[in-house]
């Protein structure tokens, strides 16, 4: 068995998250991590034994019904009570991956130990976790402010024996964990329910797993783009360190950089050309892709902060005494960071479509459409309007979600983040994207084909070559959404 990963006082990373995705492992609490965790639920305990006082959601009704007073024979009731009635999520499931994510989430937020929730109830998310017991969640119903509620409504069900849970991609009730696993549905304590309901960990695990794939994604696009840059007979100069030491934003040098890297030793790059600049798709590459570089490293710094940070609410600090009501469930920082980030995204797609448009235009003693012979074949005409089509969805996608907010539960959550709609509508982008990119791929390497004898740089000449393997040069009209899902597949399984 692998070795397991510690949840430890110690932050989470992307690069453990990473490391967690290309390595599946069990998590371990830490002792100290356990030891904050009952400090913190005896604390609490203690304060409602010894208090008569209000404590929002812990002895009192949820948001406009804040006022009302629960006695403590009736606090397992409250908590069990507030799961089910906001378990109100509805549409397409969240996809495995991205659950797994919340839950690990979960338990980082909840293992700091300023949620007054039993370790009992920690260590069964863990247990959760480390077995494969997904709970069922929808990606509609959050509005992004009292925390992702009915999201994290549907990843608590299965605490209390409710809801369902896929094991192994099978859907099946929550109610079987006991028979299979010896898990007992737990009795909810004072907060616990509110606990598990209150946070960001729906939005920021999307977030998340977005900026991961985007990562990857901006490190294929350098490589996409050098291909067509070569391809379409363009000048050197442009990518030139001088040029960006100048203007030094990190991601414009870091992208002109990848660029030279991948052309590096090209024969088209030092061929003979014909224009003394190139049209902007081409020439300005560690412009466009190195600002959507830098937007990442802004979001993937708020998502760090996020998922390493306590987003319940109250807020128990036994050192000091302190019970606090306060907002840190509210996702604004995230929805405005997925905003950015959205935009960033549409913005590497409609680049590559650009030069996808170019290269199929009939430019620079390429054929149109890139085929032998255009009009007998239509080559690769249709995948442009493809690509453009997507395109123009990711920009529609991309308007921003954290400018709205609907007043709720009776005004009491009157400014909501709608984070989560940013969140969920990432996932879409980025799937987008990854087409896009490919049909630009399969537009670079046909015309690749046409320049023949001429070679790229060995990288990229090895590239193309394990791509020939599964999608052949095009000399007569095909079908080409075949060779377009071939491409994707393709590019997702090489290493960047």
């Amino acid at each position: 068995m692998s070795k397991k990963f510690i949840i430890s006082t110690k932050p989470l990373t992307t690069s453990d998250i990473l490391s967690l995705i290309e390595n599946p492992r069990p998590l371990r609490l830490d002792p100290k991590v356990k030891k904050a965790v009952k400090s913190c639920q005896k604390f609490l305990a203690d304060k409602l034994a010894s208090s008569d006082k209000l404590f929002y959601g812990i002895n009192t009704g949820f948001g406009s019904l804040c006022n009302i007073q629960i006695s403590k024979e009736e606090t397992t009731e409250l908590q069990s009570n507030l799961i089910k009635s906001h378990a109100c999520g509805i549409g397409d499931e969240v996809p495995e991956a991205v659950v797994r994510l919340i839950l690990l989430l979960k338990i980082k937020n909840m293992s700091l130990g300023y949620s007054g929730v039993r370790l009992e109830l920690v260590q069964r998310l863990v247990d959760f976790y480390n077995a494969g017991v997904l709970p069922q969640i929808f990606q509609l119903g959050s509005l992004g402010a009292s925390g992702d509620l009915a999201p994290l409504a549907h990843l608590a069900l299965p605490l209390i024996g409710e809801g369902k849970v896929r094991i192994n991609g099978k859907l099946t009730p929550a109610k079987s964990l006991e028979k299979k696993f010896g898990w007992k549905p737990l009795n909810l304590q004072a907060k616990e329910g509110l606990a598990m309901l209150n946070g960001t960990q729906f939005s920021t695990g999307y977030g998340l797993w977005a900026c991961i794939r985007f990562q990857k994604l901006l490190r294929q696009a350098n490589m996409i783009a050098a291909l067509s840059i070569d391809v379409f007979n363009c000048q050197t100069t442009p990518f030139d360190k001088k040029l960006h030491i100048i203007r030094p934003h990190p991601g414009q040098l870091s992208t002109a950089l990848a660029i030279q890297k991948w052309r590096k030793g090209s024969p088209l790059a030092k061929a003979e050309k014909n224009s003394v600049q190139d049209p902007y798709s081409f020439r300005c590459v560690p412009q466009v892709h190195g600002a959507s570089t830098d937007a990442m490293d802004h979001v993937e710094k708020v998502i760090s902060i996020e998922m390493n940070a306590v987003t319940d609410n109250p807020t128990i600090f036994p050192d000091t005494d302190d019970i606090l009501s306060g907002g840190n469930f509210h996702a604004q920082p995230i929805a405005l960071a997925l905003d950015y980030f959205a935009t960033a995204c549409a913005e590497i797609g409609n680049i590559s479509e650009r030069r996808t448009y170019q290269l199929i235009s009939g430019k620079r003693d390429l054929p149109p459409f890139l085929i032998q012979k255009p009009g007998l074949h239509s080559g690769l005409m249709i995948p442009q309007y493809t690509a453009a089509a997507i395109v123009s969805q990711n920009k529609q996608l991309a308007s921003p979600s954290s400018v709205d907010s609907i007043v709720s539960c009776n005004g009491q959550e009157d400014h909501v983040s709608m984070a989560a709609n940013g969140a969920t509508r990432l996932y879409r982008m980025i799937d987008n994207l990854e087409r896009i990119l490919a049909i630009e791929w399969m537009s670079a390497t046909q015309a690749l084909y046409i320049r023949r004898p001429l070679k790229t740089s060995k990288s990229l000449e090895k590239i193309t070559a394990a791509y020939r393997k599964k999608v052949t040069p095009l000399t007569k009209d095909r079908i080409l959404s075949i060779d377009m899902e071939a491409t994707v597949a393709f590019l997702r399984d090489q290493k960047f």
